[in-house]
């Protein structure tokens, strides 16, 4: 897990692929910057007022990827456990809350309602190579 956090956290940016709340047909993905590992978990941070949010309440299927130069690609595939919101450590809301303010974001502490927690539920890591070899990790 540790190793996830530590390649996510190493780029500037991977991206988030959900499916639209209105169209199921239709994916969408955005640049996602925030990942944290703690109590055995990998967690992300968003707005409840963005889309993404909506989207996830409705499909909490995701995937995530992100490639780092020189080195191997990474694919994260899991459920979105969006009611593990209310049981985040103040550390991950706070490390959250001060990176949401690092890109430009506006929240007002790191307990303001608008700002949301998920980790991952059934959940697994893919490291892809070039040559087509691969590693999976269990989240």
């Amino acid at each position: 897990m540790d190793e996830i956090e530590r390649y996510l956290t190493s780029i500037p940016a991977w991206y988030l692929a959900t499916i639209d709340e209105a169209d199921p047909t239709q994916p969408r993905v955005r640049p996602f910057s925030f990942a944290m590992v703690d109590d055995g978990k990998l967690w992300f941070c968003t707005s409840r007022d963005k889309d993404v949010w909506r989207e996830l309440e409705a499909h909490p299927k995701f995937e995530l990827s992100g490639w780092k130069p020189g080195a191997y690609w990474i694919v994260v595939t899991g459920e979105a456990d969006l009611a593990d919101d209310a049981n985040v450590s103040e550390r991950v809301r706070e490390e959250g809350f001060r990176h949401m303010l690092g890109i430009g974001e506006h929240h007002d502490s790191a307990r303001d309602g608008r700002l949301a927690f998920f980790s991952v539920r059934h959940g697994h890591a893919r490291f892809c190579d070039i040559d087509g070899s691969e590693r999976v990790v269990e989240l």
